[in-house]
């Protein structure tokens, strides 16, 4: 069970020790078998030795080949799903088929008349197809500026309904949440068109006639069945913060409904990774900062935390753009700093919490 220098330890080498960073961290648990794409990783992380079993032979070399022809599989059928997803796919038809039905919706809702059990009919079939949906990779087949409320209501449903089964709510509440992701800026079919696309920066009378968007939408829910309570709260509360700063009631903390916590965080990733008329979309990745930073005092922590960990929990080989156009692939995620991966790179490791300039702009497999 030697000692061995990284520089010396070979492919199909087994860990009988877990390696742990300079820094503490641990990098390679016991047992691991090591690929090639590990032993760069060790040399990255500047770890000096590592404790193998035995001397390499035929037996390891051969557990290496297996192992890296079960790691080329999975990452070529990761890429041939990705491909499908994008192009043509049951979720999109589903997908597809919910926007045309949530924007007939808001048509509707000002009659008042909402077709809430077509809605919820269409949702299910939708959520069928969730195993499909990767939050950082979905991205609708087209989209016109004057259907992004419709966009982020059908993604907020169903970034909505994931984050729901990761915290652990009860699984009764999945389809309320989702529900409440859908239907939390029906208020806005309320409000002038004109000031919702708006290029230009709103006056503070604008400002004030949009943001009476949540209190429309409770309005407009209120005698709605099939919907329970927290659907309703969310419509009227996800612009609520947790420390009291929020609109239109200025709640705080335990005051604001779960659901509402959980639709103002997927609300506010598809609101800025949506692309506008006046504005880009923007990474995903730097988004997901954005929102971390705003979870110290203003959205859920324990909900940002899951989000942001879940989200980003990618198999190492994923193909990415890098903001200054380079491609590569996610090597290792660090899970103290998900948004900042590493990345192999034309033969090199770009190491994107030391080059704090650069970020990950795109998913592409």
């Amino acid at each position: 069970m030697p000692n061995v220098l990284v520089g010396e330890v070979k492919a199909g080498s087994k860990i009988i020790k877990d390696v742990i960073t300079p820094l503490g961290g641990i990098l390679f648990t016991k047992g691991k078998i090591l690929l090639p794409r590990d032993l760069e990783i060790l040399e990255a992380f500047l770890v000096g030795q590592v404790e193998i079993e035995g001397v390499q032979g035929e037996g390891n070399s051969d557990a290496a080949k297996k192992n890296s022809k079960q790691t080329s599989l999975k990452a070529g059928a990761i890429i041939n799903e990705s491909m499908l997803i994008k192009n043509n796919s049951p979720l999109h038809d589903e997908y597809d088929k919910m926007i045309g039905l949530i924007r007939t919706s808001y048509r509707s809702v000002t009659a008042a008349s909402l077709p809430i059990f077509e809605l919820r009919s269409q949702l299910e079939v939708l959520i069928s197809h969730l195993k499909d949906y990767h939050v950082l990779k979905f991205s609708p087949r087209t989209l016109k500026d004057e259907d992004y409320n419709y966009h982020n209501a059908v993604l907020s449903a169903l970034t909505s309904y994931k984050i729901a089964q990761w915290c652990g709510y009860p699984q009764k509440d999945w389809m309320q949440i989702a529900f409440a992701g859908l239907l939390h800026d029906i208020g806005n079919a309320k409000v002038d068109s004109s000031l919702l696309h708006k290029p230009e920066s709103l006056n503070s009378a604008e400002i004030e006639e949009v943001r009476r968007h949540t209190t429309y939408g409770y309005q407009l829910l209120r005698n709605v069945t099939a919907i329970n309570e927290g659907v309703r709260l969310t419509a009227l509360q996800h612009h609520e913060k947790v420390d009291g700063s929020g609109y239109p009631l200025k709640l705080e903390g335990s005051q604001i409904h779960f659901y509402a916590k959980v639709v103002a965080v997927a609300d506010i990733f598809h609101a800025m990774t949506l692309e506008r008329a006046y504005r880009k979309a923007q990474s995903p990745y730097l988004v997901l900062e954005q929102i971390m930073t705003e979870s110290f005092g203003k959205l859920d922590p324990v909900v940002v935390q899951t989000f942001i960990q879940k989200s980003t929990d990618l198999f190492n080989g994923t193909r990415i753009r890098l903001s200054d156009g380079r491609h590569g692939e996610i090597i290792f995620t660090d899970r103290a700093n998900p948004t900042r991966p590493m990345i192999k790179v034309e033969g090199t490791i770009v190491n994107l919490m030391l080059e704090r300039e650069l970020y990950i702009q795109e998913i592409i497999s």
